[in-house]
Formats: structure tokens, sequence, C-alpha cells
């Protein structure tokens, strides 16, 4: 019940298990292209260039970022949490000239500040996270897509965190480049990262000289001007994923199972009822955590419908309560980092633990190890308030 990574899907398990076959095999093919077909519905897009990297969700990022930008291009990057720094990081070692802007943990931009930063830098690349977990905030997207275009830069988001359990339009909201990754609201596990492309990022990919062949010498007046990954040059991925199937590397069976699956289980309940699903039991979650007299980081005006970070009451040992409920109850709860290291618990409802018996089971679990260690909370206060909220609702509590 943490951040991420959260529990799988069972049919996700239940998937990565199927005998395994090379990437050349018919069958492996047409699994591929029924994958790509998933996620862009996952995605709301019709982007011919939607398919999986993989490896990790920052595998998906890393390739983003590095097959975006040639050395010295200007990349701005608004940065609320870990995730922003993560994403200046990358594009540094990409050799951008990476300009940010911040505002305090637990708050969001406006849509004003970004616009004056894209009028004021004029970046090749504007890079930003959706969903970030380290701060529990969610960036409004909507808006921005329109900035970008207006000033001729690409837009880019990394939504690993967010998608699948909050509102995403790729294509209605003009967004060039997203990844993701499966181990949050997809409810999988870590190890492969949808990513989707519109034809503005693409062209841009293709335009990037490539080594195809051989070793290109350094006095080669070209040579800054090709993807310094060969394994995250997504111009090369995009032709092992498409009509071509140029060999690149080993697909990753399982993984592609996997994220087939999780795709599948989304799209079988359908998008908006799993994002009702994750606002709904995220509201039981908040409101229970409050039950229990607890308070809640952050402005909850933009808190994504997944996580929660819970301040930590003074007197009580953060880590020895994190502890006491994994050893006795079998549940995990997320620690903190940076200027919240310490002063917060991150509490996830995300995929497959988006369910009423996960988050009661929680709260009840979570009020004995508090009172164990000396806490004062309302007895019954986090599991009462967790049902007013699912009693207050037509949606079901349940799966």
């Amino acid at each position: 019940m943490g951040p991420g990574p959260i529990s799988a899907y069972p049919s996700v398990l239940r998937a990565m298990s199927a005998p395994l076959v090379g990437q050349y095999d018919p069958f492996m093919t047409a699994t591929m292209a029924e994958t790509q077909d998933l996620y862009r519905r996952v995605w709301a897009t019709e982007n011919d260039a939607t398919l999986l990297i993989d490896g990790t969700s920052r595998a998906g990022i890393e390739a983003a970022l590095v097959s975006l930008i040639r050395p010295g291009d200007r990349v701005l990057v608004p940065v609320f949490g870990r995730f922003g720094h993560l994403l200046a990081e990358i594009a540094e070692r990409a050799l951008a000239e990476v300009h940010t802007i911040e505002v305090p943990w637990g708050q969001v931009f406006p849509v004003s500040a970004i616009r004056e930063a894209v009028a004021r830098v004029r970046p090749h690349v504007l890079a930003l996270v959706q969903g970030d977990t380290s701060t529990t905030m969610n960036q409004p997207l909507e808006e921005i897509g329109e900035i970008c275009r207006a000033h001729g830069v690409l837009f880019y988001t990394d939504a690993t965190a967010s998608l699948g359990g909050n509102d995403f339009e790729m294509d209605a909201w003009g967004v060039d480049a997203a990844t993701a990754g499966l181990q949050k609201c997809l409810g999988g596990p870590s190890g492969s990262a949808p990513i989707t492309l519109s034809e503005r990022a693409v062209e841009v990919i293709r335009s990037r000289a490539r080594v195809e062949a051989g070793i290109r010498e350094e006095s080669d007046p070209d040579a800054a001007d090709f993807v310094r990954s060969n394994y995250f040059d997504l111009g090369m991925i995009l032709d092992y994923w498409g009509p071509r199937r140029l060999n690149h590397h080993t697909e990753a069976t399982s993984m592609l199972y996997a994220a087939r699956e999780c795709a599948r289980v989304l799209l079988n309940e359908g998008r908006a009822a799993v994002i009702a699903r994750h606002r709904l039991h995220g509201e039981a979650m908040l409101a229970g955590v409050g039950g229990l007299g607890l308070g809640v980081f952050g402005d909850l005006a933009h808190k994504m419908h997944n996580v929660v970070a819970v301040e930590i009451p003074d007197g009580v040992p953060g880590e020895a309560v994190r502890s006491t409920l994994l050893a006795d109850f079998g549940i995990e709860i997320g620690t903190s980092f940076g200027p919240l290291h310490g002063r917060v618990w991150r509490i996830g409802t995300m995929g497959y633990n988006a369910r009423t018996d996960a988050v009661l089971q929680t709260l009840a679990a979570l009020e004995s190890v508090l009172r164990r260690f000396g806490a004062s909370v309302p007895a019954g206060g986090g599991v009462a308030a967790a049902e007013d909220v699912y009693a207050a609702t037509d949606a079901p509590g349940g799966d």
C-alpha cells in the first residue's frame, strides 16, 4: 500500500507465466501489435508510435529525452517534486541546456507560470511530470499543450505515477511524448515502460543522425547529432516495433505479456470506471487518515487520486511504524525523501489495491500500530470515516 510498486493484478501474474517465444515468432509480433493498439486506447491517442520500452519507467523517460534532445537544445523543466529533478538530470546527461523553475513541494504550477517560462526560455522541449509521488501532487496539463504549440515547443510528460488512475488525454491535451510504468495505477510489475509519440515527436526522432553500422569517427562533423544511447535510441526502437521489424534487442517476452494484460484489465473495466475507482478509494483513504486525526501534506485540490502523504504525528517513530505494519500485518506503506524525509508516510491506493478491503484493512492496522507506539487516535475512527465515503457514493466499493 505504498506509492509503488504495488501488488499486481492476479491475471497479470498469470499472464507472465505463459511460455516464452522469440521476437520474430508470428505470435510475438501479433502480440506486440495488439499491445500497441491497447495502449493507444489507454493513452487516449491515435498515435501510431505507441509501444513499450523494455525497462523500468525510468527507461521510458530516458528513451524519450535522449532521443528528442540534441546537445545544446534548451529544455525547460518545471520542478515540483523529486521527479522533476530527475527529468532535469537526464536532460543534462543528454547535453541539453537545462532551465528549471520551481514551486515548493506540495504545490503545482499555475498555467501562467509555465506560459511565462516557455515564452522566456524558448525551449526545444518542455519536460513536465504529471503526477509526482514524492509530493502526491497532480500537475494540471490541459492547457500546456496549447502553450507549447504556440511557441513551437515539444511537450513531454512523465505519467508514471498517474496513468490509469487519473485523467490523461494524450491527443486532446496536445502532448507530444509521454511515458509511464506498469507498477502503479496500471497494476503490474516494474520492468516495462509504455510510451507514445506524436507525429511531431517522431519527425524529430527520425531526423536524428544514427549509427546504422560501424563506428562514426570523432572527426565527423555530424557526430554530435546522433543519439548517444543505442539501447534507448527511439529511432531504432520504432523500426523494431514497426512494420520493418528491424532487430534491435531481444524482446522481454514476459513483460510484454504483463503490459498487455495490464491494458486489457483497464480497458475491460473501462478507462472512466478505473479512474473513478481510484478516485473513490483515494477519497476513502484520505478520509480515513483524517478520521484517525492525522494531518495530510500538500494542496489537496491537486492531489493525485492514488496516493496520500500522511503527516507523521509528533513523537511517533515513523520507520518503526512502517516496520511493524509490514512485520505484523503484511502491509507496506511508503517513506519519503528530500524535504519530506521523516515527515510523512505515503499510502497508495492504486491498481489492484484500489479496493475497499485493502483500504479498510490498512486503516485498521495503522490504528493498531499507532496505539502501540503511544499515539492517541479515535477508536475505529479511520475505518468509520472511510466507510462513510463508501456509503455516500453509488459506485461499487469492492473491486
